[in-house]
């Protein structure tokens, strides 16, 4: 895991690592995240750069130093499996020439990152060399076969639910003021991918409608082109770009909604996160886990991406139609025992262990 940023990807990361190092006696970990070294069992070898700086290069450079490491540690000891979380395809390629297992675990939907012909090409060929591939959503396994012909292996993502309600009660400052009003919350990195632009859009049409606060968690490159967005609709009072924090459920539990407005995912954690916290979800039906999660619009309501007028409509209907999304939210949260955290990793730790 060469990158590691602070996401649902790196939550599942961590719980997945911890847990098989309770398993497997001899598991080591290649990265270049010095900064998360206390996140990880004991029992787990980290293999690191030794020097800080190339946390915080790019994520190019950032793949090419741990395939570097990953080529060593091929080279000392073939007798080895390896498990990549990112950078798969490489992983794939120098996996193979040296006749080394592999297993990959894709994070998000290849509509995200297969438009290109030659690329769908390439990803099919190499894609069909891994012993295996983990994906995290049934629409997920059937976008593999469609677009690359390769049988995968689903396994939700371990929803650790004690944990989250623990850490949603510790102390925080109260991010939406003492108004009565509708309060809003997304959460999630400034990309082009979470398109949070669809949400301040669709605030805009209900400025003089509805009375809300609506607060959006995160970090990344696009933070300017946000807040800039925001004061060009004249949302400054209404909407607050917060920094993201290691512990947002205690934040999340300040909302009476939350809305993810991404363009494609894989299994967002955090609408995992919303409903485990009782909080009502309107999504994107984006490729992929929103609408398997929501149960098809039946645990939650559903709008086309990009559409932040179809938005706007969904969250007045949230605000007339009270008890009737009372009740979609009690048929999704029932539903969540899906993801249960003991039934995922342990199916993780039965499809690693047919590789070993």
């Amino acid at each position: 895991m060469p990158s590691i940023e602070g996401g649902g990807v790196e939550k599942n990361f961590f719980i997945i690592s911890n847990f098989l190092s309770t398993k497997i006696g001899d598991l080591s970990i290649i990265s270049t995240s010095i900064s998360s070294k206390k996140k990880f069992s004991k029992k787990i070898n980290l293999i690191l750069p030794k020097k800080k700086i190339w946390e915080h290069t790019s994520r190019r450079l950032k793949y090419f130093i741990c395939l570097i490491l990953l080529l060593k540690m091929i080279i000392k000891n073939k007798n080895l499996t390896v498990f990549a979380f990112q950078a798969n395809l490489y992983c794939i390629v120098i996996c193979k020439l040296f006749r080394v297992k592999i297993i990959t675990r894709s994070n998000s939907s290849p509509s995200g990152w297969s438009k290109n012909n030659l690329k769908i090409k390439i990803y099919k060929y190499l894609l069909n060399k891994a012993d295996a591939i983990i994906v995290n959503s049934i629409e997920f396994k059937k976008q593999m076969k469609k677009y690359f012909n390769v049988n995968t292996e689903c396994i939700y993502n371990p929803l650790n639910l004690s944990y989250i309600k623990k850490q949603s009660k510790k102390s925080s400052n109260n991010i939406f003021g003492k108004k009565k009003c509708l309060k809003i919350i997304n959460i999630g990195r400034y990309v082009d991918q979470k398109d949070q632009a669809t949400l301040i859009k669709s605030l805009y049409l209900l400025k003089n409608k509805i009375n809300f606060q609506a607060r959006i968690i995160g970090r990344g490159k696009l933070k300017k082109k946000l807040y800039t967005l925001i004061k060009n609709y004249d949302l400054i009072n209404q909407v607050k770009l917060i920094e993201f924090r290691e512990n947002p459920y205690s934040l999340l539990k300040q909302a009476d909604i939350f809305i993810l407005t991404s363009i494609y995912e894989g299994l967002p954690n955090v609408l995992l996160e919303a409903l485990a916290l009782k909080k009502f979800v309107i999504s994107s039906d984006c490729p992929t886990g929103p609408k398997e999660i929501l149960l098809s619009g039946k645990g939650g309501l559903l709008f086309r991406k990009g559409d932040f007028q179809q938005l706007s409509k969904k969250i007045i209907f949230y605000l007339n139609n009270k008890k009737i999304c009372q009740k979609m939210l009690l048929k999704s949260t029932k539903m969540l025992k899906r993801f249960n955290q003991k039934n995922n990793l342990e199916k993780y730790f039965q499809l690693i262990n047919k590789h070993i």
